[in-house]
């Protein structure tokens, strides 16, 4: 059954797509189309805009700042840039008196929850794994990790309300996300001992990398994505086959920017990724100058930390999924799974690499 926030998305995305004003009478669009519907984030598209409700309880001041970041014109070569929400008065039974005073153009709010607008774009696609841009993808981590670290707030379009400040763009929340994982997993499988290997490799995890301590303070920063993966590309929308792009800020900010090469490295270390593709990616990676490994050798001692925590991560959403689904993990989940039990069971100094 359509929800009312699936409605309102429609809705809001249908205006936006007739360049920001209502719709003509007699508009004949097709219906707008449910992208996503889970419940870290909704996306429905109509034409050419994508409008995105946020997770309840979302930050948005941390969200303003993360939507001032995908703005800003120095990473328009890296970022899909969002859509300022429209004008004219919202498809919401809220009037604009009860609605609060949002810290950015590109923020509104629906039924409780943040609401953004993009323009669509192509996705990877995931039917043809051998034109997956692995090295793309690498290229433009290493553009975003060069990037100057902003000296306060983000530059961009000015707020939408009087007397706020700008946002200061937050910890990228990689480490939140993989603790979130965990806890998820031990609530779907209370007292399972199939998570006893994912718990013992969680463990073996320092502190800053189970967001339990600051990460260290002589650690390099870096502008981070913070959930880096392939349905995070798109094609840029202005042109067809456009140069591919970021999207979903949800999660990025100043942080460690190996946490950006940990899926795919984790991915390879479980044998889930071909060596000829990882290695494709690494070098794609340092032949951009990404700063976050040194242009030769071996690049597992920056990674280590990084690739363990996202493979917990990986193993713990498994765990949680199939669990909730009344299945026994799958093959690919196993690997993770396993992955994890050999992290378990390898000194702290040796849990690298393809050992991992």
């Amino acid at each position: 059954m359509t929800t009312a926030v699936v409605r309102a998305l429609g809705a809001l995305a249908h205006d936006a797509a007739h360049a920001h004003t209502p719709a003509p009478a007699g508009c004949d669009c097709p219906p707008p189309l449910v992208l996503a519907d889970r419940a870290d984030g909704t996306v429905v598209r109509s034409g050419a805009v994508v409008a995105k409700a946020h997770a309840p309880g979302t930050d948005t001041a941390a969200l303003a700042a993360r939507l001032r970041l995908s703005a800003r014109p120095a990473l328009a070569d890296v970022l899909l840039a969002p859509l300022p929400v429209p004008a004219h008065p919202p498809v919401t039974p809220v009037t604009a008196a009860e609605r609060p005073a949002q810290p950015s153009p590109y923020l509104t709010e629906l039924h409780g929850r943040p609401i953004t607008l993009w323009p669509y774009a192509e996705p990877v696609d995931p039917g043809d794994p051998d034109a997956a841009p692995w090295e793309e993808a690498a290229a433009l981590l290493a553009r975003l990790h060069s990037t100057p670290l902003p000296a306060s707030g983000i530059p961009g379009p000015g707020i939408t309300a009087p007397g706020l400040a700008a946002p200061v763009l937050p910890v990228m929340r990689g480490p939140a996300k993989a603790a979130l994982a965990v806890d998820r997993m031990r609530a779907a499988r209370p007292g399972d001992p199939s998570t006893g290997p994912v718990l013992a490799a969680w463990e073996r995890l320092p502190g800053w990398a189970r967001d339990e301590t600051p990460a260290p303070e002589d650690g390099a920063r870096f502008l981070c994505h913070g959930d880096l993966h392939l349905g995070q590309l798109v094609r840029h929308p202005a042109a067809p086959r456009g140069r591919w792009l970021l999207i979903d800020v949800d999660d990025a900010g100043i942080g460690d920017a190996t946490w950006d090469l940990a899926r795919p490295a984790a991915w390879y270390a479980a044998g889930l990724l071909p060596p000829e593709v990882w290695f494709r990616f690494l070098g794609a990676y340092r032949a951009a100058g990404g700063p976050a490994l040194p242009a030769d050798g071996d690049p597992w001692p920056e990674l280590d930390v990084a690739a363990r925590a996202l493979t917990v991560q990986t193993a713990a959403l498994a765990l949680a999924k199939s669990a909730a689904e009344g299945r026994d993990p799958d093959e690919v989940e196993q690997m993770m799974i396993g992955s994890c039990a050999r992290i378990a069971t390898l000194p702290p100094e040796l849990a690298t690499g393809n050992a991992s």
